[in-house]
């Protein structure tokens, strides 16, 4: 198997690599809360109108921007400045010289192992539509 997010850089990978590199994990998708006073940031179990809620992925990725105006598009360049990424999201992982975990589907070989490892969104989420008040959808747990 070829291991190029070992051998190449974040800007080094071409579109097809990293686009690879997502999990479908989902937990991008979360929205968030910031506290104004300390900017401690709080995931809630809310998620993105788009994002299927079995899958972890994006409904109309292609046309997430223009129908989602806050989607944020990552990129090699820009990704240090998105410190709200899960611990476990491969763009952060790599871009602090951490290696993949073994349920990530470029180690595992197999896309639902995420789901099987318990990091999928899938199951526990609801939709932005069905949670009309953040506050109360705020997570106890760590992402």
């Amino acid at each position: 198997m070829n291991k190029f997010w070992q051998t190449r850089s974040l800007a080094e990978m071409s579109q097809a690599q990293w686009e690879s590199l997502c999990d479908g994990c989902g937990k991008c998708c979360l929205h968030k809360l910031e506290d104004n006073v300390t900017g401690e940031l709080f995931y809630t179990n809310a998620a993105c109108r788009l994002l299927d809620l079995n899958t972890g992925r994006c409904t109309n990725y292609v046309a997430r921007f223009r129908l989602v105006p806050d989607c944020v598009q990552l990129s090699p360049a820009t990704i240090k400045q998105f410190a709200w990424l899960p611990s476990t999201c491969a763009y952060r992982l790599l871009a602090e010289a951490k290696e993949l975990p073994d349920w990530h589907p470029l180690v595992s070989g197999n896309p639902g192992s995420v789901k099987r490892a318990g990091m999928s969104v899938s199951g526990w989420t609801v939709s932005e539509q069905h949670a009309p008040d953040l506050e109360q959808h705020i997570l106890t747990k760590t992402l």
